[in-house]
């Protein structure tokens, strides 16, 4: 439900602000999805009007046109507008007026201009220049007594809010201005006054017949026939104003009335041309196969469950969902009928669905109007109609069944409220509280009050729910709290950290499983892998294999991967979170205990399928699986550089560094160590300290961008010695704030290159976050990149 606070503020007009009566709704269970300004704010736009057009000397579709609204006198426009001609009062954006910003975010700036030779002294604006409107036909035509020279923004009331409501689909008396209203009311013990709606005396004496033949599908049904409007009369400004503020388009004054009725007070309503109804109305079922063309076009086969508006010959409408388009009024129509009636919810629920439709009308159906309404909403439609497009109204015919609701009782009861809320409430408080909601207090007694629930409440039914009202309106923040105690000390979790669960889940996502493997290692194992270190011995060891403290995690890994290659395991992917022991003598007082994160693969890359033949697992895809824990952290803040150590291959070993600072290393295990472990297949190892992948930063929310991604590919020759790291520093150094992705596709080496050199593609994407990039704009970033390249890597573009 969307709607104007002005328009809010007819019916009841609290002493809170904006923001305030936001909260104030939300709070009372009405989420409020978003708050905009009603429209753009339009500095130097105006009321202007044309006093005289003549055909521009040196364009056919031009028009040099004098306008009156500045004190200075006539200004002249030159316009190309269809509709300019003589007496129309139109938008004027003076000289140093700013119209609201197009794609590029900037606000469009109204300067002295020449057009083919002529002055020009402003501009005469549509609805889509100033973002107030969909017509985009021509200018802007006013009402011919909207006042020349007061501010556009003055004589539409711009300064004002639209609220959207995300109401809960047991909360249908809300979906209109009068709900809202009444609910506002209550929670400020404010008046509520909606506009005065009087009876409308009928002048002829024409009344349709109508006829219930659906059940308690359709109970109550209310229609009058309005003789001799004029359609051709536009909708008064306030009207398309409120209206489009609700979030509906101006279609003609009678469509306009009955949405407009449907949002003032909730009642869903429909225009038939007279002239094309065959006799009197029939709410029934339908009939198998009957065919029915509806108001958007779409032609569709009613089935029995459909119930529908008919007249003697065919269906005129889809009861509760959409009219027909055979009877809807048109620019030709003289008489109508207006209709106005209660469905019952289940005869409506899901059937607008069942054709791909949800319409304002079974949004509401579907939920709940109140069934004593329709009537009032005649009246209130027959007032306007006759006000706009002039008429002779009938009498209201209502038809009804014995089948209409009846109002519901409930009763409450003293100790549930104390037993359901958790606090007591003094007896003329709830009484308060209930009947401002509308609920009319029936029976009194010593266990508590019954109340009669009024017509438009339909979530009302039980005990409970009266706990709840009581609850909402007293307001959730003013309930009585009690504070828990727990013989326990909380841990806090803090988001600048990760916890090592997320990063043990984060691989074996990916794969991998967990190995506990001891401190304790073989001596011999831990020399070979680390033959630099200096392990700590153990005094009593368990056995000889496990004589020393562990100075790095991969003898353990290894030796539970020679464990199960052993024993026809062919594809191995262990981690393992622990201590490792390091000390630069071996003694005691040096030691240090650093936790690390260590993982090892060994085998195909995937497991042995049908589909296509296995590959062996390379440095890359550790590398990858390494690269998704970084990014939990922030994977801008780690780079990988290369290094060496003395258990891995010369030529496949990266250090890990993080801020400059060495925090891990990654390769392939050296050849020579494989073939002493008896390993037939190549084995890769990673070891993180721990430290360095919890640490990350607060996550800050950015807005995804609602504008299309644009990529641009280019291919540069860079020295063989240049690594990829170098080359998307200086790519994004160059490529600008709207640089979003980066990637490396293509390398080659070989013919056509010379032998010190390598081809390098690179992938550029970019998005601009709240408009379209140009091709001019991207591409001065593509060329700002080869130019930087070519000047700190000595590169050469392909």
């Amino acid at each position: 439900m969307k709607f104007s606070e002005s328009w809010l503020r007819e019916w009841v007009n609290p002493a809170i602000d904006t923001q305030q009566l936001v909260d104030q709704i939300t709070m009372a269970g009405l989420e409020v999805d978003g708050v905009e300004p009603a429209g753009a704010d339009l500095p130097g736009v105006i009321v202007g009007e044309i006093i005289s057009t003549e055909q521009h000397p040196d364009a056919d579709k031009l028009r040099v046109c004098q306008v009156a609204g500045l004190a200075e006198g006539l200004q002249q426009v030159v316009c190309g507008a269809p509709n300019a001609r003589p007496g129309i009062k139109i938008p004027f954006a003076t000289v140093g007026a700013a119209l609201p910003p197009g794609e590029d975010g900037k606000p469009f700036k109204i300067k002295k201009a020449k057009l083919r030779g002529v002055e020009s002294h402003g501009m005469l604006c549509s609805q889509t220049e100033l973002q107030l409107g969909e017509d985009n036909s021509g200018l802007w035509e006013l009402p011919v007594d909207a006042p020349a020279g007061v501010s556009l923004n003055e004589y539409l009331a711009l300064n004002d809010q639209c609220i959207e409501v995300d109401l809960t689909p047991n909360r249908s008396d809300c979906l209109s201005i009068a709900g809202i209203a009444r609910e506002v009311g209550v929670l400020n013990k404010a008046p509520v006054k909606g506009p005065e709606i009087t009876p409308v005396a009928a002048s002829i004496s024409d009344a349709p017949s109508v006829q219930l033949n659906a059940g308690a599908s359709c109970s109550r049904y209310a229609g009058r026939i309005i003789r001799n409007v004029d359609v051709t009369k536009p909708s008064p400004k306030w009207l398309q104003e409120k209206l489009r503020r609700s979030g509906l388009r101006s279609i003609d004054a009678i469509v306009d009335v009955t949405n407009y009725i449907l949002l003032e007070l909730g009642q869903p309503m429909h225009a038939f041309d007279l002239e094309k109804i065959n006799g009197g109305i029939n709410v029934r079922m339908a009939e198998a196969g009957e065919k029915l063309a509806l108001l958007n076009g779409q032609e569709i086969t009613l089935e029995p469950d459909l119930m529908v508006i008919a007249d003697a010959e065919s269906p005129l409408a889809l009861a509760g969902i959409m009219g027909g388009d055979p009877s809807a009024v048109s620019e030709g129509t003289q008489h109508i009928l207006l209709e106005s009636a209660y469905f019952d919810p289940i005869a409506i629920s899901g059937k607008a669905r069942r054709f791909g439709l949800h319409t304002d009308s079974s949004h509401r159906f579907e939920r709940g109007v109140d069934y004593q309404l329709q009537a009032h909403a005649i009246e209130r439609a027959t007032q306007l109609i006759l006000e706009i497009v002039g008429g002779e109204a009938g009498p209201v015919v209502l038809a009804e069944n014995d089948l209409v609701p009846t109002p519901a009782t409930v009763q409450l009861r003293r100790r549930r409220i104390l037993a359901g809320l958790g606090f007591s409430l003094a007896d003329d408080e709830v009484i308060d509280i209930l009947t401002r909601l509308g609920l009319e207090l029936s029976a009194t007694d010593d266990d508590g009050w019954t109340f009669t629930v009024p017509s438009y409440r339909f979530d009302i039914s039980i005990e409970a729910d009266l706990l709840e009202e009581l609850a909402r309106v007293y307001g959730y923040n003013n309930l009585p709290t009690t504070t828990m105690t727990v013989p326990m000390a909380m841990e806090s979790h803090s988001e600048d950290k990760l916890s090592l669960t997320s990063l043990k889940k984060g691989l074996t996502n990916r794969g991998y499983q967990e190995a506990v493997c001891y401190s304790f290692v073989d001596a011999k194992l831990e020399a070979l892998v680390n033959p630099e270190g200096c392990p700590i011995p153990l005094q009593n060891p368990i056995s000889a294999d496990m004589s020393v403290m562990r100075t790095t995690l991969w003898p353990g890994l290894l030796s539970a991967v020679q464990y199960n290659a052993n024993r026809q395991q062919p594809r191995v992917r262990l981690f393992e979170a622990g201590l490792k022991f390091v000390s630069p003598d071996g003694s005691l007082e040096k030691l240090v205990q650093t936790p690390v994160l260590a993982a090892v693969v060994y085998g195909p890359r995937a497991d042995e399928s049908w589909f296509g033949k296995s590959e062996a697992v390379d440095f890359y895809d550790l590398k990858g699986d390494l690269e998704a824990l970084l990014a939990l952290a922030g994977l801008s803040q780690f780079e990988f550089a290369p290094g060496s150590h003395p258990a891995l291959h010369p030529g496949q070993t990266a250090e890990l560094r993080r801020n400059g600072s060495v925090v891990g290393v990654i390769g392939a295990l050296h050849p020579q160590l494989q073939r002493q472990l008896g390993l037939e297949k190549p084995v890769y190892l990673f070891e993180v300290v721990q430290a360095a992948l919890i640490e990350t930063s607060t996550p800050v929310f950015a807005p995804l961008s609602k504008f299309p991604e644009v990529r641009r590919d280019i291919a540069v020759i860079v020295d063989r010695d240049v690594t990829a790291a170098q080359l998307q520093q200086c790519t994004r150094e160059a490529a600008g704030k709207y640089l979003t992705e980066l990637k490396i596709f293509d390398v080659y080496e070989g013919k056509g290159i010379d032998t010190q050199r390598k081809s390098v593609a690179l992938g550029l994407t970019f998005q601009h976050p709240s408009s379209t990039l140009t091709d001019e704009q991207i591409g001065a970033s593509v060329d700002a990149v080869v130019k930087y390249l070519e000047e700190k890597l000595n590169a050469a573009q392909r």
